[in-house]
């Protein structure tokens, strides 16, 4: 989540409470450009639904009528060659990039193709890239504070007095990111993975539904590749999450021989299910694992 999106977010938040203090009425629907005042509904058990999806890039169809499903509460690990379409799929559901064709909805209620990025943010999609983004001369506190200020205008809300439970919150995050004995350092000075996992709590400070996790673990070390393991692990359940990985070790970790891994190839579905059978594909072994 870059701070530029973040700063879009607060203060279409912002606009939407305004309006709701002022007792406006009108259509509550999620349509383009609105705050969205309803919440997605998961009775299903599904979070995610993506139906034909196709995206064309000049020509180049970069998801092929893209299906899949993410329950609540899942962890699911995408992978796939370059080009596959992970990054396009990621895109689709943040509203970056909108599909020529097909259906994506959040829960069974919420139709993503009809908000925008910072919409989507608000309801409770939240992405990480590859590369990460940080405030680096705030210290790790203030980047997680700023996150946590989700109805204030965001150069104000350094200013404003924390409550306990605010507090309370914010140290949460910091000991679940392992961050807590650097709380008074500035972001520029943590190691590349601590900026990663500093990230990773701006976005839990929003309280997601549904996390997006490109790459998490590009450029750690093994030990903070482990730790982001652990991390990820401890949040299924609380939060649906969707990590694209080319790192097969870190995808063990996180599947433990008994969650589903989706195969991208040539922007549809390859192949779906336990590591253990999509490695024993012979058409997963033909296009990206290598004989």
């Amino acid at each position: 989540m870059t701070p530029d999106l973040m700063e879009a977010g607060a203060k279409r938040r912002a606009e939407h409470r305004e309006r709701a203090e002022r007792g406006s009425s009108g259509d509550r629907g999620a349509a383009w450009g609105r705050p969205v005042g309803r919440e997605p509904d998961f009775a299903h058990g599904v979070a995610l639904y993506l139906d034909d999806v196709t995206v064309s890039f000049d020509g180049f169809k970069a998801l092929n009528r893209l299906s899949l499903s993410i329950d609540v509460g899942e962890l699911r690990c995408i992978i796939g060659p370059n080009g596959a379409g992970k990054t396009t799929m990621m895109d689709c559901i943040t509203g970056k990039t909108r599909p020529d064709a097909g259906r994506i909805s959040f829960g069974s209620t919420i139709d993503l193709l009809r908000l925008n990025e910072p919409a989507i943010a608000q309801i409770g999609i939240g992405r990480k890239f590859q590369k990460p983004t940080v405030y680096e001369r705030l210290t790790v506190f203030e980047n997680l504070e700023l996150s946590l200020a989700a109805d204030r205008r965001v150069r104000a809300a350094l200013r404003a007095r924390l409550s306990g439970a605010e507090r309370d919150r914010i140290a949460e995050v910091m000991a679940l990111i392992h961050l807590q004995d650097e709380a008074a350092c500035s972001a520029g000075l943590l190691s590349h993975g601590q900026k990663q996992w500093l990230e990773i709590g701006m976005l839990l400070m929003q309280d997601p539904k549904l996390l997006l996790l490109d790459e998490p673990v590009a450029g750690m070390t093994d030990e903070e590749t482990e730790r982001t393991a652990e991390l990820f692990l401890s949040l299924a359940g609380r939060h649906s999450l969707v990590v694209v990985e080319h790192d097969m070790h870190f995808v063990e970790q996180l599947t433990q021989g008994r969650r589903k891994v989706t195969v991208l190839h040539e922007g549809s579905v390859l192949a779906e299910g336990l590591l253990s059978q999509v490695q024993a594909d012979e058409r997963v072994v033909e296009v990206y694992l290598g004989r």
